[in-house]
């Protein structure tokens, strides 16, 4: 399930994510935010993976001063109640069900593209499900 966010830069296919409120725990605010982008309410089945990403300074809404650091925190979720549908007066403007095979095309509706993040999320989340190299 993605979500399409808009930016200064364009549309992208993207997970659903966003900030963390003040003294709110990271696993809460996943779920929230999966619900406020999808209309999904869902639990966090397994933490995935934790990195950093810088946006620059020219890819940012106009008016900033500094380039944006990104803190991401992957898990996997199970649905557990909900219906889907698009963020209501948020940064998202549409959700939807993709077929895995279909993320590497790259474009998956009307010209919008699937975000970097989605690629290093499916490679991160193949690579700890892989069997052990015997070494």
């Amino acid at each position: 399930m993605l979500s399409l966010w808009e930016s200064s830069v364009g549309s992208f296919w993207t997970l659903p994510g966003g900030g963390i409120e003040y003294e709110e725990q990271p696993e809460a605010a996943c779920v929230r935010e999966v619900w406020e982008e999808t209309g999904y309410n869902v639990e966090l089945t397994r933490f995935l993976s934790v990195s950093t990403h810088v946006v620059p300074l020219e890819k940012r809404v106009p008016g900033k001063v500094l380039p944006l650091q990104i803190l991401r925190l992957l898990y996997t979720a199970e649905i557990v109640s909900g219906t889907l549908r698009p963020e209501v007066g948020g940064s998202s403007t549409d959700a939807g069900w993709f077929p895995i095979s279909q993320l590497h095309n790259r474009t998956i509706t009307k010209g919008h593209r699937v975000s970097e993040w989605v690629l290093e999320a499916l490679e991160t989340a193949a690579s700890l499900d892989a069997p052990a190299q015997d070494q």
